[in-house]
C-alpha cells in the first residue's frame, strides 16, 4: 500500500473543514482536564447528605464481629490515676485492631477514641496528648493506623516491589472490591465504639483525631451516631483538590455530595470541634528506586484559615466549634469543662506492629476478592438470563448500574453534531479523513475515517471501530511509523479498510501519562470514570458515522486491543448501536487480574493506579460486561505469550460467556481465538468473525 504524501485540506460533504493545528490528542486530555475542572468547582449538592450511601463509598461493608473483647492486654505503665495497657481488639475474623487503652483509676467519665496520624504511633499520642483525656476521667482507645511507608508493599516471592505507601497498596485491591483503607480503619474504630457501648452504654462516646487519624475520626463520626463528640486536627478543608491529594484518600462519588461541609452535615446536631492544626507534611509516596516504583502522586498541605472559616460557613450548622490556636482550648471544648493541670507522661516502650496490621488487611481483601464471584452471582440474582427476551425484561437496571456506578456519565448532548474533516490519506484503496466532533463543553471525539474506494452508488457499507491501546493514536493501527507498532497493531485498522469495511479509528484519551491518570483522580470524586468521558465520545461519533450516506447504521462493529480492548467490554455494554464486538489482549478474569498480589502481571504492582474501578469484583466481571453486550456476537482473541494474563484465567471467565450463548442455542455467536503471539493483534478469525456477523461482503 501507497500512502500520497500529499496532505489534503479537502471536507467531507457536510462537514466544516478542520483547521485546528497542534496535538489533538493533547488538546483532548487538556479538554477533559478542564471539563473536571470546571464540574469540581460549580457542582452543588443535589439532595441532602445520604448517610447510607457515604457508608457505601468509604467501603463499610463488612459486618463487625458480634462481640467485642478487650479482656487481653498487656500493662506497659500506669501512675497514681491511670493505667496503660497494650491491647487488640476483633474487628472481622483475623482481622484486628491493635493499640493502647489507657484506663482510668476511677469509674469513665467518658469514653474517648485517640487517633495518631499515619506516621504517629498510639504510643507517641499517648504520651504527647491522650494522657489528658485519662487524667481528666475518660477511658482511652488509641489504635493504630497503616503507616505512609513502603517496608512491606509488594510480594518478594515474584520479584514484585513497589514504592507504593502500605495505605495506597491496600487501597488499590480494596477500592476494587467495594472497600477501603479508610473503610478499614473506621470499622476499627467502630469496633472500640461496640465495646465502649458493652461496657456502659451511657457514658457518652467521643473521638479525637490527627491528620489521617483526623479523616478517620471525621468519617467514623460521619457514619455512626453513636460518637456524641468529635475533634478533627490537621485534616479539615475545601476538597475541590482531592485528586491532588494522596490516591488513599479517593472516594468514588465523594463530591460534591460529601465535601467536608456535608460531612460536617451528617455529624450535626452533634459536637464537631475543629483545630486548624497544620496538617502532616506529605510531599508525595517514598522516593522510586531500583526495584521499587509504581506509587501514585499525591502530596498533603496545609489549609488557609480562611479556607477553613468558608469551609465551616458552607456547613450551614451551628454544631461547629473552631479552635485557631490548638492546645488547652481543644481539651477543654473536647472535655466540655476545664481540664486538670497535667502530669508527667511514663515512658513508654516501642511496640512492632504495622507488618502484622498490614498484612492482615492484604489477606483479608486478597480473600474478598477470591469470594467475589460468589457476590456477584448474588448481584445477579434478578437478571432472568433463560432467553434473550428474557434478559431484555430484566436487564435495566444492571444497564444502569454499570454506567452509574462503575462508568459513570456525561450529559446527552443535545442537537446534531457539528464535525470537522480534512482528508490526510489517499491509497488505491481507501481514502482517510481527520474528524473532529464536539461533546461536551471542553469535551471533543477525534478520530480517523477510512473511507474505502470503489463503492457503488448508494452502496451501504458496515463500519467497524478500531481501537487502539494505551498511549497509542489511531495512525498508528494505519500507517505504523516504527517497528514496535508494526508488530503490535499489525495496521489493521488499514487492512480491515482494505477489505471493503468503513473503518472509524478514534483517538481515546489514555494518552500522555500523567495527564491522563490525573483525569481519573479528577473524575472518581464526581463519580465520572475515564471511560464516561470515552462511551460519550463513542456515542456522539456514531450519532453522526450513522447519518454517512455509504455507511449500514445496523452493522457497526468493534475491534480493540489492550486499553481498546478494555473499551470493547465497556462501551459496546452501553452502547446497543454496535452490533459485534471483538476483544483483544484485555478480556480477563478482571478481579484477580487487577488485585492479585501473587502473579507478577497484576496492576497490584504497576503505575496503572487509573485502572481502578470503585466495587467492580462484586457486580461487573468480564463475563457480566459481556453478557451486557449479549446477544450480539462477541469474540475474544488470546496471545498465548501475552503478559497481561495467563490462558487459565482468560479461559476460566470465557467459559461462562460461553456457556450463556450455548444456553441461548447462540453458540455461533461467540469465539475465543488462541494464537502463538504476543500483547498484539491477531487479526485472522477476528476479522472472519466480523464479516461473517456484520455480512461483509
Amino acid at each position: 500500500m501507497i500512502f500520497s504524501a500529499l496532505l489534503l485540506a479537502a471536507a467531507l460533504p457536510g462537514t466544516t473543514p478542520l483547521t485546528r493545528p497542534g496535538d489533538l490528542a493533547l488538546q483532548m486530555v487538556e479538554g477533559i482536564d478542564q471539563y473536571l475542572a470546571r464540574r469540581t468547582t460549580t457542582a452543588q449538592p443535589t439532595a441532602p447528605p445520604d448517610r447510607l450511601r457515604f457508608r457505601h463509598i468509604i467501603g463499610l461493608a463488612d459486618k463487625r464481629l458480634p462481640k467485642i473483647d478487650l479482656t487481653k492486654r498487656a500493662q506497659l505503665a500506669q501512675t497514681a490515676q491511670y493505667e496503660i495497657h497494650h491491647v487488640r481488639w476483633e474487628v472481622f475474623e483475623n482481622v484486628d485492631a491493635d493499640g493502647l487503652l489507657i484506663e482510668p483509676k476511677s469509674k469513665p467519665t467518658c469514653h474517648a477514641i485517640a487517633l495518631p496520624d499515619a506516621d504517629q504511633t498510639p504510643e507517641q499520642i499517648a504520651q504527647f496528648y491522650a494522657v489528658r483525656f485519662a487524667e481528666n476521667g475518660c477511658r482511652v482507645l488509641i489504635p493504630s493506623l497503616i503507616d505512609r511507608k513502603d517496608d512491606y508493599s509488594g510480594n518478594p516471592e515474584i520479584n514484585r516491589l513497589t514504592n507504593q505507601p502500605h495505605r495506597e497498596y491496600i487501597y488499590r485491591m480494596a477500592f476494587q472490591a467495594g472497600r477501603h483503607i479508610i473503610g478499614y480503619e473506621v470499622q476499627k474504630v467502630l469496633a472500640a465504639v461496640d465495646w465502649f457501648q458493652q461496657q456502659d452504654p451511657k457514658i457518652p462516646i467521643k473521638i479525637s483525631g490527627y491528620g489521617e487519624g483526623g479523616l478517620v475520626a471525621f468519617y467514623a463520626a460521619a457514619a455512626d451516631e453513636r460518637i456524641k463528640t468529635t475533634v478533627v486536627s490537621g485534616y479539615f478543608r475545601n476538597r475541590r483538590n482531592l485528586h491532588s491529594e494522596p490516591i488513599y484518600r479517593n472516594v468514588w462519588g465523594l463530591l460534591p455530595n460529601y465535601g467536608d461541609a456535608e460531612i460536617a452535615r451528617l455529624i450535626a446536631p452533634r459536637q464537631l470541634i475543629i483545630e486548624a492544626q497544620r496538617h502532616p507534611n506529605v510531599q508525595g509516596p517514598p522516593p522510586e528506586r531500583p526495584g521499587r516504583a509504581g506509587a501514585a502522586p499525591g502530596a498533603i498541605s496545609t489549609p488557609t484559615l480562611d479556607e477553613i472559616k468558608t469551609e465551616i460557613a458552607r456547613a450551614q450548622t451551628t454544631n461547629i466549634t473552631l479552635i485557631e490556636k490548638p492546645g488547652e482550648a481543644t481539651l477543654k471544648a473536647f472535655l466540655n469543662h476545664e481540664p486538670t493541670k497535667p502530669g508527667p507522661a511514663p515512658q513508654l516502650p516501642k511496640i512492632d506492629r504495622m507488618e502484622r496490621q498490614f498484612r492482615q488487611l492484604v489477606q483479608f481483601t486478597q480473600l474478598t476478592v477470591r469470594n467475589a464471584e460468589k457476590a456477584r452471582k448474588q448481584y445477579w440474582a434478578n437478571a432472568n438470563l433463560t432467553s434473550p427476551a428474557k434478559w431484555a425484561e430484566t436487564r435495566a437496571f444492571y444497564d444502569q448500574q454499570f454506567q452509574s456506578e462503575i462508568i459513570g456519565a456525561l450529559p446527552k448532548p443535545t442537537g446534531a453534531p457539528k464535525p470537522e474533516t480534512r482528508q490526510i490519506y489517499d491509497t488505491h484503496l481507501f481514502e482517510g479523513h481527520e474528524v473532529y466532533i464536539p461533546v461536551d463543553g471542553e469535551v471533543f471525539s477525534y478520530g480517523i475515517l477510512l473511507i474505502p474506494k470503489g463503492m457503488k452508488p448508494g452502496e451501504r457499507r458496515p463500519l467497524v471501530i478500531a481501537q487502539h491501546g494505551l498511549e497509542g493514536r489511531p495512525q498508528e493501527i494505519i500507517q505504523p511509523t516504527i517497528p514496535g507498532e508494526m508488530k503490535t497493531y499489525q495496521r489493521f485498522a488499514a487492512r480491515l479498510a482494505e477489505r471493503g469495511f468503513v473503518v472509524f479509528a478514534p483517538q481515546n484519551p489514555y494518552i500522555h501519562g500523567p495527564k491522563f491518570r490525573q483525569l481519573c483522580r479528577k473524575g472518581d470524586p464526581l463519580a465520572i470514570g475515564l471511560f464516561a468521558f470515552i462511551a460519550a465520545q463513542y456515542s456522539r461519533s456514531i450519532d453522526w458515522l450513522e447519518t454517512l450516506p455509504f455507511v449500514d447504521k445496523d452493522r457497526i462493529g468493534f475491534y480493540g486491543l489492550s486499553y481498546g480492548g478494555a473499551t470493547a467490554v465497556r462501551v459496546p455494554a452501553m452502547e446497543p448501536r454496535i452490533k459485534a464486538v471483538v476483544c483483544s489482549g484485555n478480556f480477563n478474569e478482571w478481579s484477580w487480574k487487577i488485585t492479585t498480589d501473587e502473579q507478577p502481571f497484576s496492576y497490584q504492582f504497576t503505575r496503572e493506579y487509573e485502572i481502578y474501578e470503585f466495587n467492580q469484583t462484586n457486580t461487573f466481571g468480564h463475563a457480566e460486561m459481556a453478557t451486557l453486550i449479549a446477544p450480539r456476537p462477541f469474540f475474544v482473541e488470546r496471545g498465548h505469550a501475552d503478559g497481561v494474563g495467563i490462558d487459565e484465567w482468560v479461559s476460566y471467565e470465557f467459559a461462562k460467556v460461553r456457556r450463556l450463548f450455548a444456553n441461548w442455542q447462540l453458540a455461533d455467536r461467540t469465539q475465543i481465538e488462541y494464537f502463538n503471539g504476543i500483547h498484539q493483534i491477531w487479526g485472522h478469525g477476528a476479522f472472519d468473525f466480523l464479516h461473517r456477523h456484520l455480512q461483509w461482503p
